[in-house]
């Protein structure tokens, strides 16, 4: 059987942008497919994880100043640019994560999504903003008109809900999560968890 894994994922979260690059040479090397499952985690959020919000509006100074430290740490190791917190956090995705279903049927998902995160992550950007959001398709070489037009369709804006139902009725409450068969793995610092059930199937 080949192997794969599933990839849960928004782009608006910093730990899935250092994810999202950690996990292409892993599966490059294990010979393992990537399904890629955009969702909005807001959506997830509300439905079975609110302690997040509350964690936000009252944070505990000493595990904030780690979990910066943490960010920083890994992206040194990753070789990425991490700016955080950016100057709009939490940004509203949802029309970037529609973009990438649009970009997914295009066969462009990696670039798009490469083009998002270095656009939030490193370049300090608005995904929210139309503007941003067309150079990002612009770079994964999505025609503009085409974009904007998918990303208000209703068709999209469901498969982005379904996607979210998927990941909750699996037992996913955030982003980055991934499958590799029913296990279950959440947040970055699991891959080499992946690795090992990769390696076993």
């Amino acid at each position: 059987m080949a192997r794969q894994l599933d990839f849960y994922f928004d782009c608006s979260s910093p730990w899935t942008y250092l994810a999202f690059h950690a996990v292409q040479p892993l599966a490059a090397e294990l010979g393992a497919k990537i399904a890629w499952k955009p969702i909005l985690v807001g959506g997830v959020f509300n439905a079975v994880n609110q302690t997040v919000y509350d964690n936000r509006s009252n944070p505990n100074p000493l595990k904030q100043a780690y979990m910066r430290q943490d960010l920083a740490a890994w992206a040194r190791f990753l070789g990425l640019k991490i700016i955080f917190p950016p100057s709009i956090f939490p940004v509203n995705s949802v029309k970037c994560m529609r973009g990438a279903l649009v970009a997914l049927d295009d066969g462009k998902l990696v670039p798009y999504a490469t083009a998002a995160f270095e656009a939030y992550w490193g370049g300090d950007r608005d995904l929210a903003h139309p503007d941003v959001l067309g150079d990002i398709a612009a770079a994964a070489g999505i025609e503009r008109r085409h974009f904007f037009a998918s990303i208000d369709a209703d068709a999209f804006k469901a498969r982005l809900r379904a996607n979210a139902d998927e990941l909750i009725a699996r037992g996913g409450f955030g982003s980055p999560t991934i499958f590799v068969g029913s296990s279950m793995f959440f947040g970055n610092d699991r891959l080499p968890l992946v690795r090992a059930a990769l390696e076993a199937t």
